[in-house]
């Protein structure tokens, strides 16, 4: 079975000399997603590559406070942004039921967590406090001055977290992207 990063943290000998593990689950997967194709592909990924026995999946979905964004530019904006807040967690919400759910459906063990923070930040801090042994996300595959602008979240995951760290990217959405730019450089 393959296992990645931290188990061997996880586990001791006993009398016998057999391992004895601290956890009845082999491997954390954290599956960090948002509301696109691409977190879309991340949860198939994860149906179709990972054993379900002894393999735990904790669904996160990180919801980006626009106080500090509407407050730059809006002032007068700030009385609503509470709400608009909270309506943001509830979709969340119900954002990561549904993936939790057809991971639950494919037989896994899920969890699900809704937070509000930097998304780079958040994941890497989710994988570390909860000891995940493998991070999935999706790629939106962004180039040129939009990863400049946005950054790319998926690679400040990949860089910063303390375990291993699987991308998924959808090829045609890269292949379209592609196509798009060399017909506007005609």
């Amino acid at each position: 079975m393959l296992t990645y990063g931290c188990d061997a943290a996880h586990s001791m000998l006993g009398k016998n000399g057999s391992v004895l593990t601290k956890r009845s689950i082999n491997m954390r997967i954290l599956l960090a997603i948002d509301d696109s194709k691409f977190s879309q592909a991340a949860v198939r990924t994860v149906v179709a590559q990972v054993r379900t026995k002894g393999t735990e999946v904790r669904v996160l979905h990180v919801v980006e406070p626009i106080a500090a964004y509407i407050s730059a530019m809006t002032p007068e904006l700030i009385l609503s942004v509470g709400e608009v807040d909270e309506e943001r967690k509830k979709q969340a919400t119900k954002l990561v039921q549904r993936a939790s759910q057809k991971l639950r459906n494919a037989g896994f063990r899920t969890s699900e967590v809704v937070d509000a923070g930097d998304p780079k930040v958040r994941i890497i801090d989710h994988a570390a406090e909860w000891r995940a042994d493998l991070v999935v996300v999706g790629s939106h595959g962004w180039k040129g001055l939009n990863r400049f602008l946005i950054g790319s979240m998926s690679e400040a995951v990949a860089r910063h977290a303390g375990c291993s760290v699987q991308i998924v990217r959808i090829r045609n959405a890269t292949k379209q992207a592609g196509i798009r730019r060399s017909r506007r450089q005609r």
